[in-house]
């Protein structure tokens, strides 16, 4: 990615709430956070839960790991349904707007969007372009960009400089016809993970490389 650099968005609900809220979308659904994995933290979750955006380090395990994945992924084939709306990413820094971008646009059948929407706009002129085009798409959509900017000077935590080597990555779970889905705008394609359920979806996220800090929807 030597292309666009961005600002990161720092992993809080509040933010990510007021962001989607810049672009239009109603605040009939909601980010939270997710505190752990164990089934009293989870317990706390309100229910139904429509998205995971997950943050976690970048290591050389988890390098490894996404390369062999890709590999035995490739050899042995998955089916992904054509309703999966994917992107990759080609802005560094962007995988936090990214993984919002494919946890709201999974689920738009829950949400509400006013009627001058810029995201949902984005979404609809966007849903039939390849993964690449969209990539393309959005480094062209200024409202995006100029709302991610301002989102990633809020927070907690002090911004750091565009130029600065972040490995942290952000990437989103969906349920999408009762399979489990990871969208990562790093990978070649979506990766399902098995069956799930609106009743279930929370608690099949328990898998041993993706058990980071988390954010619900």
């Amino acid at each position: 990615m030597d292309g666009q650099r961005w600002l990161p968005l720092e992993a809080n609900p509040d933010i990510m709430n007021q962001f989607l809220r810049q672009l239009g979308l109603l605040p009939t659904w909601q980010f939270g956070d997710v505190y752990g994995m164990d089934p009293d933290l989870l317990s706390m979750v309100p229910r139904p839960v429509c998205a995971i955006l997950l943050l976690f380090p970048v290591t050389e395990q988890y390098e490894s790991f996404r390369l062999e994945e890709e590999a035995a992924i490739k050899a042995q084939g998955q089916k992904v349904s054509q309703d999966v709306y994917f992107m990759k990413q080609t802005i560094g820094n962007a995988c936090g707007t990214i993984g919002l971008i494919h946890a709201v646009a999974n689920n738009q059948h829950y949400l509400e969007f006013e009627s001058d929407s810029p995201l949902k706009r984005f979404l609809a002129e966007s849903s039939k372009l390849s993964p690449e085009d969209k990539a393309t798409f959005l480094e062209n959509d200024e409202s995006i960009r100029v709302t991610h900017e301002s989102s990633a000077q809020e927070g907690q935590t002090e911004a750091p400089s565009i130029d600065d080597k972040v490995d942290l990555h952000f990437i989103a779970f969906v349920n999408i016809g009762g399979d489990l889905y990871e969208l990562d705008g790093r990978k070649p394609f979506p990766v399902i993970h098995g069956a799930t359920s609106e009743e279930s979806f929370l608690e099949v996220q328990r898998n041993p490389h993706t058990s980071r800090n988390n954010n619900t929807p």
